[in-house]
């Protein structure tokens, strides 16, 4: 299919009438007045610049992720430019600088012809003052270049300049360009975005298991909706995967596909994780305000959010709802984001009395949230998705639970399991062979999503990621090797260093961030104070000129702000909470003034599972910051984080 609103060679395009290619852009394009006039200012000026060159011009090349179009693509002497116009525009301004590095970062990572041409962005702001033309390569060898600013008398000079600067010979077929295929593989707030405006995300190509794919999985889900309703059934399904694997994702298109807007029959998603849900309820809520706004409707922030909540909403708040109203709530589908993390018997009880005030309340989270979709009289749909070590927080109770309640007091129940459901990494236990009724089970390999798509350079971070916690040395070293060029992941002793990586790294809008274990109480002395509780609307959502976003790294994320979260480029800050040592990883708290072993196994799960969270949140590259410690601070003993930092040297990872 064809992406631009316009497309010729130059050759045709230097020679058709002005008038003609107005008349097309319009066409295709149903532009208001204002767009007219800045298309009528390309036009002229990229006829007088482009006299002599041959090649071929893409006007509002429309980038599919991003929801945006490039002002003009030029495919010219095995060069692609990437230029973005600001009509009668005075100034070089910052955002539209980055506005167009994100276009080339965007074709470069996702277009299936651009990873070997060279890629140029060019802001041309018409009326700006001369600037000096100076050429400097991306340091990150991908063949891009850093935007060059030029105004519309000095346009031709800068696409000379680079001409004759191009050190590459990186042909590509020109003609066949514009019909390549685009792999994207957006955030997860992106894909939420998408969602909500009834962008089935199956219609953008993504990168997915060989084995399962994301469509595959949705596809399959969708049928088994479709299969219950019809059958007047109920049905609970566990679908599994790899962190970054799309699970959220999963459980984000369910929920949009099977909204019902007179409530009859809805769909719901929920999540224990409260950061997730308020990043996401408030991103959604911001970009519908902005939607509405671009077709000149009004509509306040709360109304917005409101809408939101129908389609996102906390899994507590669901429950709350339950409790006070016993009748069947709206929603014939319940989608559970990380449903591993639901609470025991003890916990859930504990709180019902402390909280609550249910003195007789005897059941776990998982077996009430059951009861509470089995009050449907026809038929309903639990999703329960499945993240293998995510368990980070007291009283969570694995997957063992929700099958355990299933065996006690819904074996009328199908149940369709993935089938690595009975991997240890997904703590099923012994319950899935303890089905009182095994004709009820049906196991399904497209219930798994076993590849990243967090983290489009490398999709085996996360295997590599386990390899190093399970203390498997070779393995990891040989995983390191094969992805390094494609994800930097270096180590250093110096946060400032580590800060400074991060900026250099990070390209365009590109967010960056420090996170750390939430256990980490000495990073105190390196300005880190985890106890002081980072708002995560603010440090994912704002931007550069906020103290309290991630891009000024001064606020940290633990892995309770950043689980089901990501960002492009991450600094762990690793604390001595977890250390190295030969006979095993060392787990320790700290309390009043010393650090103190953590003795339950469990607890050193939930620690272990914390640090598998804050590796696997970048999707473009990390860096480890490993403190050098102080040898006039007790707590702070070199000797803690000397072990941890050779164990991740003798993997191969690189210091700098």
């Amino acid at each position: 299919m064809k992406r631009a609103f316009y497309s010729e060679s130059l050759k045709n395009f230097l020679t058709e009438d002005n008038n003609l290619i107005l008349g097309k852009l319009a066409t295709n394009s149903g532009c208001n007045l204002d767009q007219s006039h800045a298309w009528q200012e390309q036009v002229t000026v990229l006829k007088n610049t482009l006299q002599g060159f041959e090649g071929r011009i893409l006007f509002e090349y429309i980038i599919p992720r991003m929801g945006k179009r490039v002002d003009v693509v030029l495919l010219l002497q095995d060069l692609i430019f990437v230029i973005e116009f600001k009509s009668g525009e005075y100034n070089y301004q910052f955002s539209d600088v980055i506005q167009v590095w994100d276009y080339v970062l965007d074709l470069k990572n996702f277009h299936e012809y651009c990873d070997k041409p060279l890629i140029a962005p060019v802001l041309c702001a018409t009326n700006a003052p001369d600037t000096e033309i100076s050429i400097e390569e991306s340091i990150h060898n991908d063949h891009t270049i850093k935007p060059l600013k030029t105004n519309k008398h000095k346009l031709r000079e800068v696409i000379e300049s680079i001409i004759d600067w191009n050190p590459y010979s990186l042909s590509y077929d020109i003609n066949t360009w514009e019909y390549g295929r685009y792999f994207p593989t957006p955030t997860i707030i992106e894909k939420a975005s998408k969602l909500y405006c009834n962008n089935a995300v199956a219609n953008i190509a993504e990168k997915s298991s060989d084995e399962a794919t994301f469509t595959n999985t949705t596809l399959k889900i969708s049928e088994i909706i479709e299969h219950t309703r019809n059958n007047k059934e109920k049905a609970i399904c566990f679908v599994t995967g790899v962190p970054g694997a799309g699970k959220t994702l999963v459980g984000l298109e369910i929920a949009a596909k099977h909204l019902d807007a007179d409530r009859r029959e809805s769909s719901v998603y929920l999540s224990g994780n409260g950061p997730l849900v308020k990043v996401l309820q408030e991103a959604l809520a911001l970009d519908h305000i902005a939607t509405l706004k671009k077709e000149n409707q009004i509509i306040t922030k709360t109304e917005a959010r409101s809408k939101v909540k129908l389609f996102i909403q906390n899994v507590h708040h669901f429950r709350d709802a339950c409790l006070l109203d016993l009748r069947p709530q709206p929603e014939h589908i319940a989608i559970f984001d990380e449903a591993q993390r639901a609470w025991n018997f003890k916990q859930t009880v504990d709180f019902m009395k402390r909280k609550k005030n249910k003195d007789d309340f005897s059941v776990s989270e998982p077996e009430f949230l059951i009861s509470c979709m089995d009050r449907h009289p026809d038929w309903s749909v639990i999703l329960c998705l499945v993240g293998g070590g995510q368990e980070i927080n007291i009283g969570e109770a694995g997957i063992s639970e929700w099958i355990d309640a299933i065996n006690r007091s819904f074996d009328n129940w199908r149940v369709y399991i993935s089938e690595q459901l009975n991997d240890k990494e997904y703590a099923a236990g012994e319950a899935l062979s303890l089905f009182k009724n095994q004709n009820n089970i049906t196991k399904l390999k497209d219930l798994h999503l076993a590849v990243s798509m967090r983290s489009f350079r490398a999709e085996m971070i996360s295997d590599f990621v386990k390899q190093l916690l399970d203390l498997r040395q070779l393995e990891a070293s040989s995983m390191y090797k094969k992805f390094q060029l494609k994800y930097p992941l270096v180590i250093t002793r110096n946060l400032r260093k580590a800060k400074s990586w991060l900026k250099l790294m990070a390209r365009g809008s590109q967010r960056y961030g420090i996170v750390t274990s939430s256990k980490a109480q000495r990073l105190k002395p390196l300005a880190i104070d985890v106890r002081y509780e980072t708002n995560p609307i603010h440090w994912f959502l704002h931007d550069r000129d906020d103290v309290r976003s991630s891009f000024y790294l001064e606020d940290v994320a633990t892995e309770f702000q950043v689980q089901g979260l990501e960002l492009d480029w991450v600094c762990h800050v690793w604390d001595a909470d977890f250390r190295y040592s030969e006979n095993g990883w060392i787990h320790k708290n700290f309390r009043g003034k010393k650090w103190v072993n953590i003795r339950s196994l469990e607890n050193q799960a939930y620690q272990k599972n914390a640090y598998r969270v804050l590796l696997t949140r970048a999707r473009q590259g990390m860096i480890i910051c490993i403190p050098e410690g102080d040898t006039d601070d007790p707590t702070r003993n070199p000797e803690y984080y000397n072990c941890t930092y050779q164990y991740l040297k003798s993997i191969g990872i690189q210091e700098i």
